[in-house]
Parts: C-alpha cells; structure tokens; sequence
C-alpha cells in the first residue's frame, strides 16, 4: 500500500476542507451572534494538520491502486469527521461532551440528521448554518468533489470514485474521465440547491433558512435551523417544495444527467420511465402516501394527504424532517414509516438505506427462485429493464444485505449494552445505520438522552450506512493489508 501517497493526498483534502471553515465565520461576522472564533480557530488547526500531512509526504505521486483508493475514503472520512467536530467543542453555548461533539460532525457529514443539541432557535446562525453546511458536503461525498480535482494532485481518481459512490453498479459511469463525470455530478447537485433556495425563498422562508433548508434538502440530511423543524414554517407551500425537492434528490444522479443530455438534443425525459428502478422508486413513493393518507383520513386527521405525503416522502428517502409528531399517530404508520427507510432512496442519489435498486433486484430474485421450486430446470435470468443482471451482481447483493444484517444486529447488541432498553436502541440503530435522524421513542426528536458511549457505536453505525458497510469492513480483512 502506498501510505506515503495516501498521507499527501489526505492532507491536501484536509486542507481544501478546512476553507470550509470560512464560511460559516464569515456568518457569524454578518449576523454577529457569535460563533467565529470557533470556526476561525478549527480553519488554522485544520490548516496546520494538513499542510504537516502534505509536507511531510509532498515527493510522492505514485498512481493509488484499488484498494487504496478504499483507505482513502475511509481514512479521509474519520479524519474530516473528527476535525468537523472541533468547532461543536469549541462552542460555549451549546456544551457538548466529545462524543457528543463528534457524534455531531458524523451525523452532519453522512447525512444522517440526528442530533444531540436543542434549542436550535436561540443559537447563534453561524452554528446553525455549519451543521447545513456539513451535510450538504457530505451529501455527493467530499471524496466525489476531491475526485473533481484529481488532475491537479497527479493522480487517477477511478479508485476513489468506486470506493464513494452508492449502489451496486459502481462501475457505471456517465463518462470515460472521472473527473469529468464527478464536475457534473457537482453541477448538477449545486443546482438543485439553487432552485431549491430560491423556492424556499419565494415560498416565504428568509434567506437565512432558504439556504439552510436547501443544503439538507438536496442532501437528504435533515438538518433544521430550528427544533419543530420544517413544522416552524406551517407552510403547506414549503412542504410541497420540500416534497418535490426530496424526490428528485433521493432519484439517481447519473439517471439526471442522462436526461439532462437527453433534453439538450431535444429530446422529451421519457428516459425516466425507461429506468427500472426510478419506476420502482416512485411506485413505492406513491403506495406509501396512499397507506398513509387512508389510515390518517380514517382516524380523522386533518390535512391528511399533505401530512401523509409529507412524511412518507421525508422518512422512507432517509431525510428525517418532521412537521408535526408523527409518533402520535396510529401506531401502525410510525412503524411502517420506520422500516420504509430501509429502502431509502436510488442508488447514484444522496438517500441512505439498503438503496431502491438492491431491493428491487432481491424481489427479482424472490420471484425467479419461487418460480424454480415449481419448474426445478427452468433457466429464468433476472432483468433489469432490458439487462440481465450479472450472477455476480446478485452475489453482491446478497453479500451486502447480510453485513448489513450483521452490523445492525452487532451495533443493537453494542447500544443495549450501554444501558439503552430494547425499543429504543432499535430505534436509534436504524435511524443511524440507515441515515436516517429521527426514530420512535426517546430518539424521535434527538439523542439527547443517549448514553456517551453508545454515541461512540451510533457514530460507527453512520459511518457504515453512508459508505455502505463494505467500504469499511475491507479494512478489517486481513487479504486487504497482504501485498
């Protein structure tokens, strides 16, 4: 393994990471509640560590293999994770333990949303607007972004860009460089944030939370600037644009690009019926708002089709906003919405979960086995649209499904054995493996009450759901570290 590289290339993404840091104090300069010196601070440590890490390693260039590109993602992830989390322990107000500050930087950074702080509307914008910000970079991946200036460090990005992507069929890609397909993969995600602002901003939001709510939004983190979350707005506008916006950013970005182009040679967007798994995606969208919105309208709430969607859309794309207590509901939707986050959103998209496309193929696979047990020699391939699957690609699907199995079973041992009673440590388990935020329970607003070290288990469960388990579970096989 070539660490040497590895360490130069770590530090020169640690130090783009830490001009991050820059944003959010020149909030806190502009609104001037507070905040700066924290952010100022973690710009000069950040600064130092990764000028030392480039330094001391600046000679080396040599091209990164597979499974460096692997230890990169990975290495880089806990390093950019611990280092956002400086700034939550430089606060004054709100004081954080360090697993609760870390606990933090990692929900921000993969896009889970759950957090460990309250009283969001008295904080001061600078804070608020660094945990938007954070889920916003890690929503694409900060290694997709590094991949985008691959050809200023002198290095092939192919490995870093297999090592981040989600879903099963990571070797599709829109073109042949890297580079050049992560620089559209960033246009397009910067877009949508744009137009999600400025309709937020036309909706009736400030400017201020406007591009907060876009940056989680577009990410499907979660995030709000304040504890009712998007119920704070009692918008029915907004939660129509947040609807909207959550679905087209749980859909592939690789099937938006491929329209995108369609679009500019004029032709029509038929390429999203054509797509297998966006037709499954939003089937499943559409059942789930129907089951809701009769057990709501039968209950007798109001506004039932907008709260139903409304839920439906943020929970099972992983996103986690709220506009009301949906836990008070008939039992029976808080559960269902709870496991739907299983299948969060496509693969290629910001959305967490076991990704769309993998449980459609499971279904498939279901089918063809079902089939076989009443005609023992039928030769039946599974296809994808048009595509047989590769028995690899099962082989894979499978192999994933069960260490995400495994994880969840290990981290849900781990967090009882902290002291957290069953209910509840199934709950923040899958709201942490599945990126999710939000559960049922104590963890249905925030973590507060979550004991410190089974933070610590809940931060490693984040970590697997947003890389996808296998991307950090290589480094702990011993074949990873032969030569």
């Amino acid at each position: 393994m070539r660490i040497l590289s590895i360490i130069r290339i770590i530090g020169i993404l640690v130090m783009c990471f830490s001009i991050t840091m820059l944003a959010p104090a020149f909030v806190a300069l502009l609104y001037g509640d507070g905040g700066g010196k924290a952010f100022v601070q973690t710009f000069v440590m950040s600064s130092i560590v990764g000028l030392s890490l480039w330094w001391s390693c600046h000679h080396h260039k040599e091209e990164l293999r597979s499974r460096d590109g692997f230890f990169i993602v990975v290495a880089f992830w806990i390093v950019l994770g611990s280092l956002g989390a400086i700034p939550f322990m430089l606060f004054e107000k709100p004081e954080l333990s360090l697993s609760g500050a870390f606990f933090e930087s990692f929900s921000g950074l993969t896009t889970t949303g759950a957090t460990n702080i309250t009283g969001l509307d008295n904080l001061p914008k600078a804070i608020l607007f660094y945990r938007q910000l954070l889920q916003w970079m890690g929503g694409m991946g900060i290694i997709v972004l590094a991949v985008a200036i691959i050809p200023l460090l002198g290095i092939g990005g192919m490995q870093l860009y297999r090592a981040e992507m989600s879903g099963p069929l990571k070797d599709q890609k829109m073109r042949p460089r890297i580079a050049e397909t992560a620089k559209i993969l960033w246009f397009i995600y910067t877009s949508l944030t744009i137009l999600c602002a400025f309709a937020y901003w036309l909706a009736g939001m400030s400017i201020f939370d406007a591009i907060s709510h876009s940056f989680s939004t577009v990410s499907i983190g979660g995030f709000s600037t304040h504890d009712a979350s998007m119920g704070y707005f009692n918008n029915s506008i907004i939660n129509i644009i947040t609807i909207v916006f959550l679905l087209i950013s749980a859909c592939n970005y690789a099937l938006h690009f491929a329209a995108f182009s369609e679009l500019k040679r004029g032709k029509s967007l038929r390429i999203y019926l054509r797509d297998p798994e966006f037709k499954f995606f939003m089937s499943f969208q559409i059942v789930l708002i129907v089951i809701c919105f009769l057990f709501l309208w039968w209950s007798g709430h109001e506004n039932s089709l907008e709260e139903a969607a409304f839920q439906a859309v943020s929970i099972s794309t992983t996103t986690g906003y709220t506009t009301t207590d949906f836990t008070h509901w008939p039992s029976f939707i808080p559960i269902l919405l709870l496991f739907s986050s299983f299948v969060g959103g496509c693969a290629g998209s910001t959305g967490g979960g076991l990704k769309a496309v993998r449980i459609l193929i499971l279904s498939l696979q279901w089918n063809r086995e079902i089939k076989r047990f009443v005609h023992p020699n039928l030769v039946y391939p599974i296809k994808l649209g048009r595509n047989i699957v590769p028995e690899r690609v099962l082989e894979g699907i499978w192999a994933f499904f069960s260490a995400y199995a495994l994880v969840f079973v290990l981290c849900l041992f781990g967090v009882i054995a902290c002291g957290v009673d069953i209910f509840n440590a199934f709950n923040a388990v899958v709201a942490c493996l599945n990126n999710l935020g939000p559960g049922l329970g104590q963890v249905s607003s925030n973590f507060v009450s979550i004991p410190d070290n089974a933070k610590w288990i809940l931060t490693f469960a984040m970590i697997c759901g947003r890389l996808e388990i296998f991307s950090l579970l290589v480094l702990f096989s011993p074949a990873f570290w032969k030569e």
